[in-house]
């Protein structure tokens, strides 16, 4: 059995212990949160917990393997680390940490005691985004753009902005589904509320080849939208978190390239764009709930030593995209070249 702590019980945390409680290998001993409050409904569903305000008492039971944290960003740094130097794997919600040199940091130091790193990138385990994952590198040929939108009304965050809030959501998936990764990223955003972080952000990301993409973010929008279109030069996917069944549309349209004899006066390298309009079809997907599935990977990465999916190497890349695409927001959207990839030994 792994012993499991989870750290916060506010919007995420019950979505965490209801999951670890369902993993037949996982002893859900503790549930820690400074407003016991919101503990005391624990009480009656789940008996066996132990509930406490104290961090502490937590690291200090030699039969917790792993904590899984979700507490506001700021935090995540330091409690990480407390539970890693007490020899406790680590499940972190996004994004990672606050600065890419403290998920370096982590990395580190989990490398060092030979502990796990997960990072809740919980869209990356969907059907969907499988799916979508698949399309991307079997079906559509070179990816020309990926442009995604992921707005509503609220919920304005008072820690972090929209971006960091938000795009983290896009930036995983991104991270997931291509191939190539970013050089480059470029942002502009804007705060309409006096004293708060931006609450409406755009987000550019360049590739060495010529591949763009773009992140729409937005909390003062008067309709929810969760929608990514990918492009390329054989097929084009629609995925559409908000349909009910039909997340993922594949369509069979694009354009041709044909040369065609010029005519005198005209340029001898004018092609001829063609339209192709084909067949869409819905491949079927795996509903299974993507949280559930994420932790027991997570577990059994505890138990095996392996790496999960969204290990801390990709927390990492996406903060790093974060951060420079705050600083290219600071400069009005100048362009932030991106630190090149750390070589993993």
């Amino acid at each position: 059995m792994i012993g499991v702590g989870v750290i916060g019980y506010g919007y995420w945390g019950p979505n965490l212990v209801r999951n670890f409680s369902d993993i037949p290998n996982v002893d859900l001993r503790w549930v820690c949160d400074l407003q016991t409050e919101r503990l005391a409904r624990l009480r009656t569903r789940y008996p066996a917990v132990q509930i406490t305000e104290d961090f502490e008492a937590v690291l200090n039971d030699p039969k917790v393997h792993a904590v899984a944290i979700a507490t506001p960003v700021s935090t995540h740094f330091n409690l990480a680390m407390r539970a890693l130097r007490a020899g406790k794997s680590v499940f972190v919600e996004k994004p990672i940490t606050s600065t890419a040199e403290q998920a370096e940091r982590l990395i580190e130091e989990a490398d060092r005691r030979g502990l796990t790193v997960a990072v809740d990138h919980t869209f990356i385990h969907t059907g969907a985004v499988k799916k979508l994952r698949d399309v991307i590198r079997k079906d559509l040929g070179d990816v020309y753009y990926y442009d995604s939108v992921r707005v509503n009304l609220g919920l304005f965050q008072h820690d972090v902005s929209v971006m960091w809030d938000l795009a983290v959501h896009d930036l995983s998936i991104m991270d997931f589904v291509l191939n190539e990764r970013p050089r480059a990223v470029s942002a502009i955003g804007m705060s309409h509320v006096a004293g708060s972080p931006e609450n409406i952000a755009y987000l550019n990301l360049h590739f060495d080849c010529k591949l763009i993409a773009h992140v729409h973010v937005n909390w003062l929008a008067p309709v929810k939208i969760r929608r990514t279109l990918v492009g390329g030069s054989n097929k084009m996917v629609v995925y559409d978190d908000l349909e009910p069944s039909e997340k993922i549309k594949i369509y069979d349209s694009g354009i041709t390239l044909d040369p065609m004899a010029p005519q005198a006066g005209e340029r001898k390298n004018q092609m001829r764009i063609g339209y192709r309009t084909g067949d869409m079809y819905a491949p079927q997907l795996n509903v299974t709930e993507a949280l559930g599935s994420e932790l027991a990977e997570f577990i059994g990465c505890v138990e095996q030593g392996t790496q999960p999916t969204a290990n801390g190497e990709a927390g990492l890349r996406v903060v790093r995209i974060l951060e420079a695409a705050s600083r290219s927001m600071a400069q009005g959207g100048n362009l932030v070249e991106l630190p090149k990839e750390r070589v993993l030994a």
